[in-house]
């Protein structure tokens, strides 16, 4: 049977002088702004809209709300929305046709135009000079096949999965940009191609990318393989200076290549995939020695675990330039006029602050961060105190999270259920916390969300950041070499824990890093945790627990809250948790299997 579906139309909004036409225009049918490809080989200013179109899809950019709301189909979180989508997701709701996960449209449609880009960028002439036009098709070849990889990560992550049959499957393979006559119906292939894939799109980025954006003053800096063409530095500037930066480089390109390892070197993917964890563990090596130097460790930012709270640093951030920990991001900005913002304090601030406290961290999170001395709240020499919870903990407690005492913009808030106002545990359905605690990462103190005195702060969303692949590395190189292995790397899981916990504030003497030191188990729960406290509501922790096949029953931990009553600590139940086993992978749409007989669909969807 042979389907068609719609192909992606290039339509690209003209420059604004376009719209500067006579009056006979009103009376005559104006220029088409539907172009084809052959017309694009002579207008170079529209060609490059095709690639624009694969940043507008950006996976990493879309839904910044997600980004935060995805803790809330975890263990990690709960939302006081009603009708919040993860929040019926991890209740029951999650079907192939009701996947607040999914990104099969958008990124699969977006996929036709980064095709139609590659094959598009030789033919056309991008500059009169002939080196600078060369530089053009490569930068442009380059972005397209970085970016393809990036989407392909992204794919695999939401859709791949076990068929009925056993098999470990990705999405179909499309190099080629698709036309009316396609074929269309087309079946997945293996994960394990889909990753070959990537990695040959990613040679690809490396071959044609430099390793960063950034203005050239002397031409003997101009990389040799731009020199050797002819390029100066005048031309590399015009091509890839300043003016080009956060766009995909080969250092990002390299970066994706390192993140989907990890992915297909674990539990939930390694059996179909190919990749191992030392091959994993030295992708990550190389993204962190290639970006911060021959001994990583020695240049981990002192303060890279509070980025978000950088905003003075951040107004003054020019362009694609970036703090220390940051690998990627976005542009900062906002709804506002000078790109300030409000909208995340506005979701999270408590009420008295003048938000609406959507995400509620979980006391399950809470419990995961250990004392300062080191200890996990479980141990009996830890010194926690049941009924004064929040003393002497990890300092990343205060950092990160909002409990009962905390001093908030000059005041104290009160979480327990006889407090003063909507702050209160319960107080105000929709507004107040379900568990007695409210967000404070990724929220800037200085933003005023009164609507009769708002004002905002720069934001920015770090696509990548260092820890995140400080902490990757660990979890690859203790599985493949133990806690104090190092393969060629000159550094160990180990290492990675103790400097992350280091700037966190624990104890020096960190007895319990001592100890997991010599056991492999024991360093894996503790690689884990840390990742779950030092990632937490970025986008993570749905993923780490698929990937990880830790089992529906951790799937399904009930999340807890703390209830204050007359000064008296209470654990309690708030919300229930209802996946399935088989919901370690993610579904294809289920109107495209309906469209296409020829996609098979993930076992249980």
């Amino acid at each position: 049977m042979k389907n068609f579906r719609k192909v992606a139309i290039l339509t690209i909004i003209a420059p604004l002088t376009a719209a500067l036409v006579g009056c006979d225009d009103a009376f005559e049918p104006a220029v088409e702004n539907h172009k084809t490809m052959e017309q694009l080989e002579d207008m170079p200013q529209w060609a490059v809209g095709l690639l624009g179109h694969a940043y507008i899809s950006n996976p990493l950019g879309q839904d910044a709300v997600g980004w935060t709301m995805t803790e809330v189909a975890t263990d990690d979180a709960v939302s006081n929305d009603v009708d919040n989508t993860y929040r019926r997701m991890a209740s029951g709701q999650w079907r192939a046709d009701n996947n607040p996960m999914d990104t099969w449209q958008y990124l699969r449609a977006s996929w036709q135009y980064i095709n139609q880009m590659i094959e598009l960028a030789p033919k056309v002439t991008w500059a009169s000079d002939p080196t600078a036009a060369e530089l053009y098709k490569q930068r442009f070849m380059g972005e397209a096949y970085g970016m393809r990889a990036l989407y392909m990560y992204h794919l695999l992550r939401a859709h791949a999965g076990k068929t009925a049959d056993g098999q470990l499957m990705g999405i179909p393979i499309l190099t080629e940009s698709e036309t009316v006559t396609s074929e269309f119906n087309n079946p997945r292939n293996t994960f394990k191609e889909c990753i070959d894939q990537l990695n040959a799109d990613v040679e690809e980025a490396i071959k044609y990318l430099p390793e960063d954006y950034g203005n050239i003053d002397n031409s003997n800096d101009v990389p040799s393989k731009y020199r050797q063409l002819g390029a100066t530095s005048e031309i590399f500037t015009r091509v890839f200076g300043d003016h080009a930066k956060n766009r995909m480089s080969a250092r990002v390109a390299k970066a994706v290549r390192a993140q989907a390892a990890l992915m297909a070197a674990s539990p939930a993917y390694s059996d179909g995939s190919g990749v191992t964890w030392d091959q994993a563990a030295n992708l990550l090596a190389t993204v962190l020695k290639e970006g911060l130097g021959s001994n990583p460790l020695s240049n981990i930012d002192p303060t890279g675990n509070q980025w978000y709270n950088e905003y003075a640093a951040l107004n003054s951030l020019a362009p694609g330039f970036n703090r220390p920990e940051i690998l990627w991001r976005s542009n900062k900005g906002g709804e506002d006029p000078d790109n300030s913002s409000s909208w995340i304090e506005t979701l999270n601030f408590p009420p008295s602050l003048f938000g609406n406290g959507r995400v509620n961290p979980s006391q399950n999170l809470v419990d995961a961060f250990p004392m300062a001395n080191g200890l996990p709240i479980t141990d009996p020499n830890s010194g926690y105190d049941p009924q004064n919870p929040y003393a002497n903990r990890d300092p990343r407690l205060d950092l990160y999270i909002i409990h009962n005492g905390t001093t908030f913009k000059g005041q104290t808030i009160n979480t327990a259920v006889d407090g003063s106002n909507d702050d209160a545990l319960g107080r105000d359905d929709g507004r107040s916390t379900r568990t007695g605690y409210y967000l404070k990462k990724l929220l800037v103190e200085d933003v005023n969300c009164n609507p009769s005195n708002k004002a905002g702060q720069f934001h920015i969303r770090p696509w990548m950041r260092y820890t995140e692949f400080f902490l990757s590395y660990a979890e690859a190189a203790n599985e493949a070499w133990g806690p104090t292995g190092a393969g060629s790397n000159g550094f160990s899981a180990y290492d990675v824990i103790k400097a992350i916990r280091q700037r966190a504030g624990i104890n020096a003497m960190d007895s319990y890093l001592e100890t997991c030191k010599a056991d492999k188990n024991m360093m894996r729960e503790l690689i884990r945790n840390e990742r779950r406290i030092e990632l937490c509501f970025e986008g993570f922790r749905f993923w780490d627990l698929r990937r990880w096949n830790v089992g529906v029953s951790k799937l399904n931990e009930t999340v807890k809250g703390m209830r204050i009553t007359n000064n008296h600590y209470e654990v309690f139940n708030v919300e229930d948790r209802k996946y399935s086993d088989y919901m370690i992978y993610g579904p294809i749409p289920y109107s495209e299997i309906l469209k296409f007989d020829a996609l098979i669909q993930n076992k249980g969807w």
